[in-house]
């Protein structure tokens, strides 16, 4: 079955659990840049991102296979996610973290009383570590990128734009794993070739398109980036990888200088407190402007988990 053909299944699968959230046009990202941008709201959708798409999708799909429960890894919002699915349709889980994940991520995922394990490692390195358990034990494994079922929840974000924003040009997105990105251009392609799907990533953790340009998953060095959420290396033999060769056209490379910026900009002109990842791609808006004039852009702002002790970092001068 065609990527595109699972979207339109997950979104009349998932459509009553979720929030359609907003496509809000931003008066001064459009100046900034002399077009039409358009913010795409995932920041607030239920649990604080667009990750419960996918694992509502995916849990919805197998609740047969997760008779003995499941085990997945995460940085954070997907562990929220599949938490608070897996909760409320009475599933037992298991969440490998990072030991470096964030406080503030991390008691989000206590509140739904998943099962949590820490593990010293990186987020691609959890994930690993955590299939290796999930095999040993003859318990499904829930990537939070590397599944049919999980792209085609977060293609729902496409779905969406496409319904409000037909004349879109240009949808720019995080990408770490590329689940979002895959699925969101998957669905947006079929609709319309013409519409340009850009990457957007951190310098300090750009796997994905490194790995592109290599023509094969590679690993590459990461360093601390506030863009927790995309952060990591991209799993072996990921189907996003053929997905965002297919279909993503370009990618840009942001610094943490300019991440935090973007992180700034929403806060004092939409009021509105993004995390790191979601920052990216306005980053990469503002980078890259020039080649946005008098186009239909929209940004997806991924998430919204970011902790005090960071918001602070970002608006102090």
């Amino acid at each position: 079955m065609e990527i595109y053909q699972e979207i339109i299944k997950a979104e009349k699968q998932i459509r009553k659990y979720i929030r359609k959230t907003p496509l809000e046009f931003s008066p001064f990202f459009s100046k900034l840049g002399h077009c039409n941008v358009y913010l795409k709201l995932e920041s607030e959708q239920l649990t604080g991102s667009f990750k419960i798409r996918g694992a509502f999708n995916k849990l919805l799909s197998c609740q047969d296979e997760f008779k003995k429960g499941f085990i997945t890894a995460s940085t954070g919002n997907h562990g929220k996610a599949v938490a608070y699915v897996s909760r409320m349709l009475n599933i037992k889980g298991m969440v490998y973290v990072p030991k470096k994940v964030l406080k503030t991520k991390l008691e989000a995922m206590k509140y739904y009383k998943i099962n949590i394990k820490n593990y010293d490692g990186t987020s691609g390195e959890t994930e690993i570590h955590a299939r290796k358990i999930a095999e040993k034990k003859g318990i499904p494994f829930i990537s939070p990128y590397n599944d049919n079922d999980i792209v085609a929840g977060q293609g729902t974000v496409g779905y969406e734009i496409w319904e409000e924003l037909p004349d879109v040009d240009i949808v720019l997105a995080c990408i770490g794993g590329g689940g979002l990105i895959s699925g969101i251009a998957g669905y947006l392609k079929h609709k319309n070739r013409k519409i340009k799907i850009v990457g957007c990533e951190p310098r300090n953790s750009c796997a994905m398109s490194a790995s592109i340009k290599a023509g094969k998953i590679i690993e590459v060095k990461h360093k601390p980036t506030l863009s927790d959420g995309s952060a990591g290396g991209v799993e072996p033999d990921s189907i996003t990888f053929e997905f965002c060769k297919k279909y993503v056209d370009d990618y840009v490379q942001v610094s943490e200088k300019e991440i935090k910026k973007g992180m700034a900009l929403m806060i004092e002109k939409h009021h509105k407190i993004i995390e790191g990842a979601a920052a990216v791609p306005i980053a990469s808006l503002i980078k890259k402007k020039s080649l946005f004039a008098n186009l239909n852009v929209v940004v997806v702002l991924s998430g919204s988990g970011v902790g005090m002790d960071t918001i602070r970092k970002v608006v102090r001068k």
